[in-house]
């Protein structure tokens, strides 16, 4: 009898924490089932998290615990500044997916931290309208109504009565929702209400456990490149409330700003002995997303590199055969392309100077026009994580003299872009051209008016209809590229110019028995997934007046184009053609120089040697 009574104590002693938190657990709680699907898209196939429920009825219950622990004023006062953060960044949140078509994100927060009052003044000014109260920010707005109007009759109720015992013996204080009630009106039911809170607290917790413990995991890592790796795990937090998302956006810039400040400090160590101007103008193009196996100018059967090709035959465009990422992710390749750290050094890429700052501290007029890497609010965090470094005032200044403002929907726009800028250039050039490529969504990566293949053009029974249609839209995106990139070349046919032309990693697309697109972002890398996303094409173009001002360097390119490469060593391949010497560059990485460490190990996602790996069924190369 004594242990039924005992554990009747116990169950009952679980609705203790509503006692004096009943209110705020209700409301907090439809809060945020107000703010998780306020933020679905209203297009078919979106949906809400389906744990959203279990996961918030769990934090609301921890919230209230919480609260009951502490001494009394206290647990008051944090209730209050509770109240005012959640509805805040609740309100931020679906405001921000209303009118920007996203919810808070490490760039907005970016945004916000480098907007002065005049900004944020205009801001409120234009977007603060009487329509937004009718959007889904009305739905975060009839919560604070209720909530405000539950409080004004809380309080008039207990004007009305001297003490909490009068209060609960008068009948009048319906809007008391204080667990409290239950035990005037149903003492017996108290034990089996705890039960039924401890039962439903206990299945959401178990539900919701792995989420939890993947947002544990997401916000552990000490560098960004870890954090945007973590995201494309399947099992990855869904980070379901705005509060989740504020949190990691203030995390991930936590991180950013740390290699900004080492980037920033390395400004100085930029330093450049002399430039002998090997080359007037250089001009990279850093492509997108770019299988090399789809590309006929490495025997693809679909001819989508015609331009290319024609260039090869020419003699000017030399395609190098044996060419990988390091990375299968642009973020991370973009740091090994513009910093001068290489995989296998000592530290991090972000202890080593950014090769652009050398360039401009020999004397060229350096030039970035990128379709991808612009600060905007909606910015996914590959795009923050890839591009924090290159849109830092302090680093943007030390690494270019020019840059565009804004992007396009198609990579032609951005020449049109650069015809307008030129006039900026000087005698030594270099110009950097970031491409869209065949980012996914491939269909949308070139206009419609220049669709050439087709599902019926594929001969592969293998592939369902709607597969060809994605293999074809692919195709169809590296055609289109073939044209962006012979466009570029043709500004620089009349000049002194070499142009180099790397993408930042490859790209599944229905590869041989192969039912998948994208990336797989596997920890285990197989020859089968280096070869469809590390492969990656690579070659130089000469212009004529190039090859007769650098026959020596022209014959270099000749030599070096059966030789293994990894694209982390670029920079110092750039340095050699700008005749930059300085103790940064190390001639063993420059493909072109005849101390070339060619038996350098490959390393790909710093774990697998790509040259150690099993390619009996899919031969390298091929």
């Amino acid at each position: 009898m004594k242990f039924v009574d005992k554990t009747r104590r116990m169950l009952a002693a679980v609705l203790k924490p509503f006692e004096n938190y009943g209110a705020f657990a209700v409301f907090m709680f439809v809060l945020g089932l107000v703010a998780v699907y306020a933020v679905v898209p209203a297009k078919r196939g979106h949906h809400a998290y389906a744990l959203a429920p279990e996961e918030l009825l769990v934090d609301v219950c921890l919230l209230c615990l919480m609260l009951w622990v502490m001494p009394r004023k206290v647990g008051l006062w944090l209730k209050r500044a509770v109240y005012v953060v959640a509805y805040l960044v609740v309100l931020v949140d679906v405001y921000c997916f209303v009118k920007f078509d996203t919810t808070i994100t490490p760039t907005m927060l970016l945004l916000v931290g480098e907007t002065n009052s005049d900004e944020a003044a205009e801001f409120v000014e234009s977007y603060m309208t009487l329509g937004v109260i009718f959007s889904r920010v009305g739905r975060v707005l009839l919560v604070m109504l209720a909530h405000a109007a539950w409080a004004v009759l809380w309080n008039r109720e207990k004007r009305k009565v001297k003490s909490e015992e009068s209060l609960c013996s008068s009948g009048n204080g319906f809007f008391n929702l204080r667990f409290s009630l239950f035990t005037s009106w149903l003492p017996k039911a108290r034990p089996w209400l705890g039960l039924a809170v401890l039962a439903v607290f206990v299945y959401s917790f178990v539900v919701g456990w792995p989420n939890k413990a993947a947002y544990a995991r997401l916000m552990s890592y000490s560098n960004i490149g870890d954090v945007e790796h973590e995201l494309t795990r399947k099992d990855c937090a869904v980070m379901f409330h705005p509060a989740y998302r504020l949190l990691f956006s203030v995390y991930a810039n936590k991180l950013t700003a740390q290699q900004v400040d080492k980037l920033v400090a390395n400004i100085d160590k930029a330093v450049v002995d002399s430039c002998s101007y090997r080359s007037k103008n250089i001009v990279l193009i850093i492509g997108e997303s770019y299988n090399r196996h789809h590309a006929s100018l490495y025997g693809y059967g679909m001819p989508t590199t015609p331009r290319q090709e024609a260039r090869a035959q020419k003699g000017g465009l030399v395609p190098f055969s044996d060419v990988v990422a390091p990375w299968n992710l642009t973020s991370f390749v973009f740091k090994f392309l513009f910093s001068l750290y290489a995989v296998g050094d000592e530290g991090e890429w972000c202890d080593y100077p950014l090769f652009p700052e050398l360039f401009r501290k020999a004397g060229y007029h350096v030039t970035f026009l990128t379709n991808q890497f612009l600060p905007q609010a909606k910015e996914a965090v590959y795009d923050f994580s890839g591009g924090f470094f290159l849109n830092n005032p302090t680093l943007s200044k030390a690494m270019f003299d020019t840059r565009n403002k804004s992007l396009f929907r198609f990579d032609e726009s951005m020449l049109n872009q650069y015809d307008r800028l030129k006039k900026e250039n000087k005698e030594h050039n270099l110009i950097i051209f970031h491409l869209k490529g065949q980012h996914v969504d491939y269909r949308t990566r070139f206009p419609r008016g220049r669709r050439h293949f087709n599902p019926e053009d594929y001969d592969r029974p293998d592939l369902k209809q709607k597969e060809l249609r994605i293999l074809a839209d692919y195709d169809n995106a590296v055609l289109y590229n073939d044209s962006i990139v012979d466009q570029i070349i043709r500004r620089f046919e009349d000049e002194e110019a070499v142009v180099v032309y790397v993408p930042d990693h490859g790209e599944e697309c229905y590869g041989e028995g192969v039912h998948f697109y994208g990336r797989m972002h596997s920890t285990e890398i197989t020859a089968r997934l280096a070869r469809e996303e590390f492969d990656i094409p690579f070659w130089i173009w000469c212009s004529h007046d190039y090859m007769v001002n650098n026959p020596e360097v022209y014959g270099d390119i000749l030599k070096a184009r059966d030789r293994r490469y990894m694209t982390d060593a670029l920079p110092h391949l750039l340095l050699y053609l700008g005749g930059i010497s300085s103790p940064s560059y190390r001639e063993d990485l420059n493909i072109l120089s005849p101390r070339y460490n060619e038996a350098r190990p490959r390393i790909l996602k710093n774990t697998t040697d790509y040259d150690k790996l099993k390619w009996d069924s899919h031969p390298k190369g091929t």
